[in-house]
């Protein structure tokens, strides 16, 4: 049974407790002619019909700002100048935060970053209900390839335009709670989540752009769509989490990108989710003592982890042999 978050229905409570309203923001395409005045102007629709519904804050999505250019094999002078943020907020975003600090409304957004020394991340960044950046983020799980590859229907360039992130999983207290922040193919990790929770976040948000075609192996297309509400809602469940995710989705000059955005409970419910392909605003007013029952019961972490024996999630990167049975020996923990 799917839980109605404004009666309590399905969870046994009357009303709502610890009520916390969160806006998701969908974008439908960013095409490469788009400039940043015309986007800033869509987020900024989007913030104000958030902000009219309750909302706490609204999450946009990953590399908000601009078309999904990885998608196209460029030279570096081109890609800085034309996609790359050097600072935030610029001149073409300051209204967001102008908008923000007005409404009193938080938000998450994605974009890539260019440092002063010239290094490049795809990031996100958390703002508070001040307009001031509390939390930066940038992408560690990057997709794709390096290389130029001209017989595929379209580029994945992720490795090439962005280094892995430096900064790890943060979790930070902002608006009342403690939020978490990843981007697309961080989503698909468990780990991504489990460091979080071990940092007693309660909501984790995050941006996607997702093709809707795989260039590596010819996967059916509704299979993009099922992992993505799968990794959300398998993660929100087993870390106690509400999480929100934010697609730019629909046909970007031809290329097609998976929708889908949603809110998940820590029920692993869908909560929210867009109907379109297009600009929408989707919202919940999410009961964030509804986590604290699972990780008081289910998933009580600091009564049944047993990490003396998952030593080879940081031990290895790739699969190898398995362990002899000295190997798996260890000391018990003391209860």
């Amino acid at each position: 049974m799917a839980i109605d978050l404004n009666t309590g229905s399905g969870t046994g409570n009357s009303k709502i407790k610890n009520s916390f309203g969160l806006a998701v923001a969908q974008m439908g395409p960013v095409h490469l002619n788009d400039s940043r005045v015309a986007v800033v102007a869509r987020l900024l629709e989007m913030m104000r019909e958030a902000a009219s519904r309750g909302a706490k804050m609204v999450v946009f999505p990953e590399l908000a700002l601009t078309t999904f250019f990885p998608r196209y094999w460029m030279d570096d002078a081109e890609v800085n100048a034309r996609f790359f943020e050097p600072s935030m907020p610029s001149a073409e975003t300051q209204p967001l935060f102008d908008l923000a600090a007005q409404l009193k409304i938080g938000f998450y957004l994605g974009y890539a970053e260019l440092t002063a020394d010239g290094h490049r991340f795809n990031t996100s960044v958390l703002v508070d209900e001040n307009a001031k950046i509390v939390a930066r983020y940038r992408k560690i799980h990057l997709p794709g390839h390096s290389d130029h590859k001209p017989d595929a229907p379209f580029q994945h360039l992720e490795k090439k335009y962005f280094e892995v992130g430096n900064e790890g999983f943060g979790v930070t207290d902002m608006l009342g709670t403690r939020i978490g922040q990843c981007l697309c193919n961080d989503r698909r990790w468990p780990e991504t989540y489990r460091v979080m929770s071990l940092q007693s976040a309660r909501i984790v948000v995050l941006g996607y752009n997702t093709p809707s075609w795989n260039i590596h192996w010819s996967e059916p297309p509704h299979l993009r769509m099922f992992h993505h509400l799968l990794s959300l809602q398998a993660n929100a469940y087993q870390n106690g989490l509400w999480v929100a995710a934010a697609a730019k989705c629909g046909a970007e000059d031809g290329f097609h990108m998976i929708g889908g955005s949603a809110i998940v409970a820590p029920t692993g419910e869908i909560v929210a989710q867009a109907q379109s392909e297009d600009d929408e605003v989707i919202f919940s007013n999410c009961d964030l003592g509804l986590g604290e029952t699972f990780l008081q019961h289910v998933f009580n972490f600091a009564k049944h982890r047993r990490p003396e024996h998952y030593k080879l999630i940081t031990e290895r990167t790739g699969a190898g042999e398995p362990l002899s049975a000295s190997a798996l020996k260890t000391t018990q923990p003391q209860e």
